[in-house]
């Protein structure tokens, strides 16, 4: 009798264990003898190559087991897409790398700009009188005014001389081109093409003031320089 029962208790566990691992979830796929080309199973499977599980829901493992055998959802975890399991562990897969945006384009060069600076100097501090030789104050001006032509691309200097009308027409229009000619000497000297330099004379013909009167006359007595050029746009 006692036979008797024991073969049926053991008949019911099995019916039991079969129909646990029927209902168990697919996600425990057979991966020992016909994958690993073992002639064991290292899993209990049912008819249809699916793990049994115990009623805790645990895979039951056989004697030919080794970590190696693990499987998602039994020994190892069940990665989610798009992570990977490597070495018993789920790993992302690494971010993309962002392309590298491109380099902005170069600033263009500022265009050049045109420029035309005109100044009028006394001729009286420029020369003594009725002579056409440079004095020291009149050196220091043309020196001035030469330090600022180094950031211009230069086109040309017209030097132009006048005179107080004190004297003939004739005479002050000579001393009027030697003074301009005077001029174009000295920035010469100090480097200016001489093709750049233009002189004239005007003489005592373009008065800025009344000659009646020495402050007129003086105003009369002039050098005027204008230079022309481009200059780079300040940002």
């Amino acid at each position: 009798m006692k036979k008797i029962a024991t073969l049926m208790l053991a008949a019911s566990a099995a019916m039991a264990g079969s129909a646990f691992a029927q209902s168990a979830p697919p996600y425990a796929p057979l991966t020992t003898d016909i994958q690993a080309n073992k002639p064991y199973s290292a899993y209990v499977q049912d008819s249809r190559g699916v793990i049994a599980r115990d009623p805790f829901g645990l895979c039951w493992r056989t004697g030919y087991w080794t970590p190696a055998d693990a499987v998602p959802g039994c020994d190892a975890p069940l990665c989610v897409p798009p992570e990977k399991l490597e070495n018993g562990k789920c790993v992302a897969p690494p971010p993309p790398v962002e392309a590298t945006p491109p380099a902005p384009a170069p600033t263009p060069a500022p265009a050049p700009v045109p420029t035309s600076e005109k100044v009028s100097y006394s001729a009286d501090a420029f020369f003594d009188f009725d002579k056409a030789v440079l004095k020291p104050e009149g050196k220091a001006s043309l020196d001035e005014l030469t330090s600022k032509l180094g950031d211009m691309n230069l086109e040309v200097i017209i030097a132009v001389g006048h005179t107080d009308s004190i004297g003939t027409d004739a005479y002050n229009q000579k001393l009027s081109i030697r003074r301009a000619e005077a001029v174009k000497a000295y920035l010469q000297g100090k480097g200016v093409d001489a093709n750049r330099i233009y002189t004239e004379g005007k003489g005592e013909g373009q008065p800025v003031a009344d000659n009646k009167s020495s402050d007129g006359r003086a105003k009369n007595r002039r050098v005027e320089i204008e230079v022309v050029g481009t200059r780079s746009r300040q940002q």
